[in-house]
């Protein structure tokens, strides 16, 4: 009870200091877009092409034994499914009934990739160490073929019963008959070919890991590189009844691929050529301590991680229908009945549906990191993810509800929740809901609000705290299996607590600096009346801003500084000046929007001065509630008057003459002293220290006669103000 009413006070207090703090202007965060809503996480919901959220397919996961990875899939003639696992080695039978039984265990960790023939043997291919087994039966199994490979990618059937398999890391295509004698049908520049496809025409395709090529070995044996992705690794091929290629890429892009291009022409690739290029289609999803090539997503920042869909035509042009600097396609399907690609993406475990127009439509989140693997078996997409591992099945139907968890606003601010509205379809028979809560750290924890209450209509105020972060949930509801609701937009005001602003930086800058404006840009037509000042205006959008240049004005002091507002207020700036000894401030301008100040030392008496300068958020709030924020400029002192020169001495004997005196100032120390006796030139001469450094210095120096002269000696002292006193001696 007492801890009740603690936090009772506590929120109290936090909304009573919120309520003097408030900017006058409220500012508003809106999800309406498909970049805007794909920031979130969906639970059982969808996400259109243009940006409608709704409940989603099905994704029903089966119940199976926990492995580490899984990592292929294949299906019987019988219906059953054999599933391959990650760092155990095994391979799991599903039978009709879905139940998981152990089938064979490989003397090597990853089962990576699955094949069954015609008669319902079944072939698995292993890593690292690649083998191939076949496998007759439970626990009757053996090695079937042996490439000296590490890895083993991928494997097809062909119509005459011989098994291709894909290998790295020297990167290649072999060829197995039924007896298991192979050969090598193509050796790659590649350090990996990851994928193989069979037109049907006969020919090969194989997507390369390295080079990110597409490579086509036709029936005779003959392999060209069709098209070049750009990036490190091709990780799947898919073909439509029309006879495009799709394909997914992955990894940081080498090179610029623009949207639509020629695709690469039957280039002949050397059978012998060998690349050292790191990559490994599979490291990425195991995160393993095995001893195995990275690729771009495993060992780089998340930033890094990249991919892309790209279509080549039976013509051979090529382009990108998808692209994203933060999601990385790991499995790529065609569903022919609608179409449409299906890829599976990491490391937010996405699955979207891609139509040939580049429209993305997102299907489902599968709550693991990554969508590994997509097969289309018995007329069904079955899903593989991992981290964690999971086989799913995607139904045609919907969810009877999902959820959507919006991105945190971060108000940047401790501010309070204004108004919540939404435009939403509700169709008759199905609900919405949508709750808030709110908090302080930038992740939600338990140090966070509770979810509030429903909000049951919009235009609702926001029930949770006043925080600095927010977060919205979006339940949809549909019991009875009709349409779906479908959410278009939210909407949420806010209002940031007022802050002060802050004065970054405040500098004085030499004596007699100044900034000169530059001239105005804008064309004037001389003579024009009033009536057409309007339409003369020049309306020219390629203008230049001109910087304002230095110039040198005698006795000008100027200061600039840096101000800023969190509540990005409009600000204002009066500046104020202090003269050693006073009490009080002078006020030398007020309601200033430029960040820098010049004024005339000359109308001042010599002396130290301080100014300050005082940035206010008025322009941007009511009278009362502005903040100010003040700032001190270094010492400044104001000398105008002109250094003298004391005991001048000179004494004459033949063309010699010795000279000798004092210079001082009474406010700055003495920068540079020069004399001169016409017809010559002025010279400069130096203190009997050496050195100008002081407000008095002493001089002694002798100089000869010019023939011609005119007997009068001029000394001119400056002082480091620029000011300039001269004396003259007869002699």
């Amino acid at each position: 009870m007492k801890k009740r009413l603690f936090l009772a006070l506590k929120i109290m207090t936090v909304l009573l200091l919120v309520s003097h703090l408030q900017a006058v202007v409220p500012r508003k965060w809106e999800l309406r877009s498909k970049d805007d809503f794909l920031k979130g996480k969906f639970s059982g919901t969808s996400l259109s092409s243009d940006g409608v959220l709704s409940i989603g397919p099905k994704l029903e996961k089966l119940d199976l034994p926990v492995e580490e990875f899984y990592l292929s899939l294949a299906q019987g003639s019988d219906g059953s499914y054999y599933l391959g696992t990650g760092h155990g080695g095994k391979i799991y039978r599903l039978g009709r009934d879905k139940k998981a039984e152990l089938y064979f265990q490989t003397a090597e960790l990853d089962v990576t990739a699955l094949v069954v023939d015609s008669k319902g043997v079944l072939y698995a291919g292993t890593s690292p160490n690649g083998k191939i087994y076949k496998i007759t039966a439970s626990n009757k199994g053996e090695e079937f073929f042996n490439p000296q490979e590490r890895y083993i990618w991928d494997l097809v059937l062909t119509e005459k019963g011989n098994l291709l398999v894909a290998v790295g890391e020297s990167g290649g295509i072999y060829e197995v008959n039924p007896a298991g004698a192979g050969r090598q049908l193509f050796k790659a520049r590649d350090n990996h070919i990851l994928c193989l496809v069979q037109t049907a025409g006969g020919d090969l395709l194989a997507g390369s890991g390295g080079r990110g090529q597409l490579y086509r070995i036709s029936a005779s044996g003959r392999a060209s590189v069709i098209f070049d992705s750009g990036y490190e690794e091709v990780r799947n091929v898919v073909l439509d009844r029309e006879g495009n290629i799709y394909l997914s890429a992955g990894g940081a892009p080498s090179k610029p691929v623009s949207t639509v291009s020629p695709a690469a022409k039957a280039t002949p690739t050397k059978a012998d050529a060998e690349v050292s290029v790191v990559v490994s289609a599979v490291a990425a999803a195991l995160e393993t301590d095995l001893e195995v090539p990275e690729t771009p997503s495993r060992g780089k920042a998340p930033g890094t991680i990249s991919g892309a869909v790209f279509q080549v035509t039976p013509d051979g042009l090529a382009r990108k229908l998808w692209s994203s600097a933060e999601e990385i396609v790991y499995s790529l399907v065609y569903d022919a009945d609608s179409q449409k690609l299906v890829l599976g993406t990491g490391n937010q475990g996405r699955l979207y549906s891609l139509d040939r127009q580049g429209g993305l439509e997102l299907l489902a989140q599968s709550g693991s990191e990554q969508v590994y693997g997509l097969f289309q078996l018995n007329k069904q997409t079955q899903v593989l993810g991992n981290n964690p591992c999971f086989l799913g099945l995607l139904q045609p139907g919907q969810n009877f509800s999902g959820d959507y968890l919006s991105p945190v606003l971060d108000a940047r601010i401790l501010s309070t929740w204004g108004r919540l509205s939404w435009e939403a379809e509700l169709p008759q028979g199905a609900s919405l809901q949508i709750q808030s809560r709110s908090g302080n750290t930038a992740e939600p924890d338990d140090t966070w609000s509770d979810w509030s209450p429903p909000y049951s209509r919009p235009d609702e105020k926001v029930l949770s705290p006043a925080g600095r972060y927010l977060q919205l949930k979006i339940s949809l509801k549909n019991p009875g299996g009709a349409k779906s609701p479908r959410v278009q937009k939210l909407l949420v005001f806010y209002l940031q607590a007022n802050v002060a602003p802050v004065i970054d930086k405040l500098e004085v800058l030499p004596a007699n600096q100044v900034f000169i404006k530059p001239p105005e840009q804008d064309e004037v037509i001389l003579g024009l009346d009033e009536a057409s000042l309007e339409g003369a205006r020049r309306k020219d959008e390629t203008s230049l801003y001109l910087m304002p240049k230095k110039a040198e004005r005698q006795g000008f002091r100027t200061i600039t500084w840096e101000a800023s507002d969190e509540n990005e207020d409009r600000l204002a700036f009066n500046i104020y000046l202090k003269r050693e000894g006073e009490n009080s401030w002078r006020l030398m301008q007020d309601k200033m929007s430029d960040k820098v100040f010049s004024f005339d030392t000359r109308n001042f008496p010599d002396g130290t001065y301080w100014l300050k300068v005082e940035a206010t958020d008025l322009p941007s709030n009511p009278p009362g509630t502005e903040k100010k924020a003040e700032k001190l400029s270094q010492a400044l002192v104001i000398d105008n008057s002109l250094p003298v020169i004391k005991n001048f001495l000179a004494s004459r004997s033949g063309d010699s003459l010795e000279v000798s005196f004092v210079a001082e100032d009474s406010y700055s120390y003495i920068e540079e002293v020069k004399f001169l006796v016409r017809p010559g030139d002025w010279q400069v001469v130096f203190p009997v220290d050496g050195l100008c450094d002081s407000r008095s210095e002493n001089f002694k120096f002798s100089l000869k006669v010019p023939a011609g002269s005119d007997n009068l000696l001029l000394v001119r002292v400056r002082d480091s103000f620029g000011n300039v006193g001269v004396h003259q001696h007869r002699f």
